[in-house]
């Protein structure tokens, strides 16, 4: 299998021994092609786009050989695709759907029908792209959504380009909105220009094909190839956007800067939902908000459909100088809410100018795509993974108009045509089928000393009901250990990770720079890095006084101090948690420094919970006692220094502290999380000042 073309602009990944592997298996070759056509965003983003391709099998009610096709089902992504992402329809049921249709007013009744098509009982729902793929008779189908493909469908005169650049062999339809019409018009458009190798859907994509999965894919790659090299032609003589208005700042004091606005912006991008957001200063971002044709493309919006759900019908871009002072965060409150008004107000205009009688109630005003001119693009959504996502369809969009702006002139949706797009009826019921929110969406969390023990516990708990945590450790070989666990279960888009050592201001404001980075800020502070020292009274040294209130006292304090900081720049309240003990309340041999220190942390707590209430900051106490599982506390000379104190060896202090409490029960970390999650879960958000005591029942520890 020879590859005549070289390509510069797309990667060619078509893996002979793999492909061959799967020889015979036209349903796994088109799951391997979709991957590798997903694994390229310059050919298609996260979830866009949708691949087919058609089989004889055996019809399991007649026994007879029947046409099948498999195609991407509703909802899924080509790059991480598996056969249970498919949705595999009977063609010949599916194309006489056409004898049923009423007409393009009443399309989308189409959708339901295709069920009636559904010829595999374990198929993905079947997406609206479906009879795309089924009116065309091709065996293998690719449509993506190419950056230089789109360029050219959303350029002015991209009809007219498209047929000199590829002499009448790839075959245009004018924007329609996609649904059962667009696949007659794609029918019709091949039965009009036979022989031609793709379709360009004006604004919209490209349909390309092949009798073979691998015919398919070089045929794709090749007519992208085509589309990049002709963009970069027509570019070398022109300045991008207009050229430069402005220069970037550095990269330091952009992320300087970036770290220091995001929790500002996250407050007022929250004003009806917790938002969690993304940053990046990539230099294609920075190219196009520096340029001098900003003002003019960026409220145009994006021409792809699947572009514009992600992003919205336009970015809001931020009146603030690049290296504007941001220390005075209440005066950058006052200069950025006229425009988060103005942007509220022009979204709330453009979907009462744009509703239909039956249309979706408006949802949230706010932006989506924040830019920074001079450093950075902002996104904010639902959750981590989908503020990335609206990041890299909003790069992508950047290159459609960098190329169509390069070739003729880039155009947008019409308005009407978005607003369709946004508030379609079916894209508003597979909103309603998504599984209602975890407790914690759109929450984020940082716990201190978080690489083990009952910090680690609480960042799974947390993570495991839905928040975006921020993991760390004084150890940076514990913390990459955890790091790698939380990468295994969780994915890039749950957890950042930071050395932090809870004395050094300048680690803490580091580590929350580092949230609202990767983040946006913070919602929930659990202070849990902590340390114990158990020595009688004249053997207990200055140095290790000294140490147990710097980690546990002034530890507390300053990373609280630092968490409220955030917390009022977002303006949206939050939590504190502090992990205390059952130390705090009740006297024990031997626990002077550290006892003492407990005490001082519990008070600190209800001195933090009656200052901080005005801001809707909870500050409460979990008290845990002998949690000795996976914690560096135990190790050495406490557990040594606990088991004399009590007159038994180091092997039996679990038994001991739970023959103890008055439920004999071993207390784990995971019951510590548990109870953190009851604070922060929903139930109690009118609660703080509060003491949890998780030490299976110690009397002398009662809170009286």
């Amino acid at each position: 299998m020879s590859v005549t073309t070289t390509f510069k602009h797309v990667s060619y990944l078509w893996d002979e021994e793999k492909a061959a592997a799967l020889a015979g298996d036209e349903v796994g070759l088109l799951i391997y092609r979709s991957n590798l056509l997903g694994a390229d965003l310059r050919l298609t983003n996260y979830g866009g786009g949708n691949t087919s391709c058609k089989v004889f099998s055996k019809d399991p009610l007649t026994g007879e050989e029947t046409e099948v096709m498999w195609v991407k089902g509703s909802g899924g992504d080509l790059g991480t695709l598996k056969r249970s992402g498919l949705a595999a329809l009977y063609v010949d049921r599916l194309r006489r759907l056409k004898s049923v249709y009423r007409g393009i007013e009443h399309e989308d009744e189409m959708v339901e029908l295709f069920n009636h098509s559904i010829f595999d009982l374990n198929s993905k729902a079947p997406s609206i792209d479906t009879p795309l793929h089924g009116f065309l008779p091709f065996k293998h189908i690719d449509h993506l959504h190419p950056d230089a493909a789109i360029a050219i469908a959303a350029a002015k005169d991209g009809k007219r380009i498209t047929q000199e650049l590829f002499g009448g062999t790839i075959g245009w339809v004018e924007w329609q909105r996609p649904g059962f019409d667009l696949g007659l018009k794609l029918r019709q458009c091949l039965d009009e220009n036979p022989g031609i190798r793709g379709i360009m859907l004006g604004s919209h994509g490209l349909f390309t094909w092949g009798d073979t999965a691998y015919e398919s894919y070089i045929n794709t790659l090749e007519v992208i190839e085509q589309c990049s090299a002709f963009i970069e032609e027509q570019s070398k003589n022109k300045q991008a956007f207009g050229g430069a208005k402005i220069s970037s700042l550095p990269k330091e004091e952009r992320v300087k800067q970036a770290s220091a606005l995001a929790p500002v912006l996250r407050g007022f991008c929250s004003s009806s939902l917790k938002m969690v957001g993304h940053f990046t200063d990539d230099e294609k971002v920075l190219q196009f908000i520096n340029s001098k044709d900003l003002d003019r493309l960026a409220p145009m919006g994006t021409s792809c459909p699947d572009h514009f759900l992600r992003t919205k019908i336009s970015p809001l871009v931020l009146s603030l100088t690049p290296g504007e002072d941001l220390s005075d965060v209440q005066a950058i409150k006052e200069k950025l809410a006229p425009q988060f008004e103005a942007y509220r107000k022009m979204y709330t205009e453009y979907y009462n100018s744009c509703k239909h009688p039956n249309s979706p109630a408006i949802r949230d005003a706010n932006p989506v795509v924040i830019l920074y001119p001079g450093v950075g693009m902002f996104t904010f959504s639902k959750d981590k993974q989908t503020a990335r996502v609206a990041a890299e369809f909003y790069i992508n969009a950047i290159n459609v108009m960098r190329g169509a702006e390069a070739i003729s002139e880039y155009t947008s949706l019409p308005r009407q045509e978005a607003f369709n797009i946004e508030y379609w009826l079916l894209e508003e019921a597979k909103l309603q089928r998504m599984p209602k929110p975890k407790a914690l969406s759109g929450r984020i969390a940082l716990i201190t000393g978080s690489a083990g023990g009952i910090g680690k516990a609480i960042a799974q708990k947390f993570a495991d009901e839905g928040a975006c945590v921020v993991i760390n450790d004084n150890d940076a070989s514990r913390l990459e250990t955890a790091k790698e666990f939380f990468q295994k279960k969780y994915g890039k888009d749950v957890f950042t990770g930071v050395v932090l050592d809870v004395t050094s201001s300048k680690d803490i404001n580091a580590a929350y720079d580092a949230a609202a980075l990767a983040f946006g800020g913070v919602d929930i502070v659990v202070n849990c890095a902590g340390l114990s020292i158990s020595k009688p009274l004249e053997e207990h040294t200055e140095k290790d006084w000294d140490l147990l209130y710097d980690v546990l006292v002034k530890g507390q304090f300053l990373v609280t101090q630092a968490g409220v900081n955030t917390m009022r720049k977002q303006d949206i309240g939050g939590d504190v948690l502090n992990i205390v003990s059952k130390n705090a309340l009740m006297s024990g041999p031997n626990n002077a420094g550290y006892g003492s220190a407990k005490a001082a942390q519990m008070h600190l707590s209800r001195l933090n919970a009656a200052e901080l209430g005005k801001d809707r900051i909870r500050v409460n106490v979990v008290n845990p006692d002998a949690v000795i599982s996976d914690s560096k506390i135990w190790e050495g000379a406490w557990a040594e220094g606990r088991a004399k104190a009590y007159g038994v060896k180091v092997e039996e202090l679990p038994a001991y502290y739970a023959k103890r409490t008055l439920l004999n029960e071993i207390i784990l970390p995971e019951d510590i999380a548990n109870a953190c999650f009851v604070f922060v879960g929903g139930l109690l958000n009118k609660s703080t000042g509060n003491v949890l005591n998780v030490d299976g029942g110690v009397a002398t520890a009662f809170v009286r």
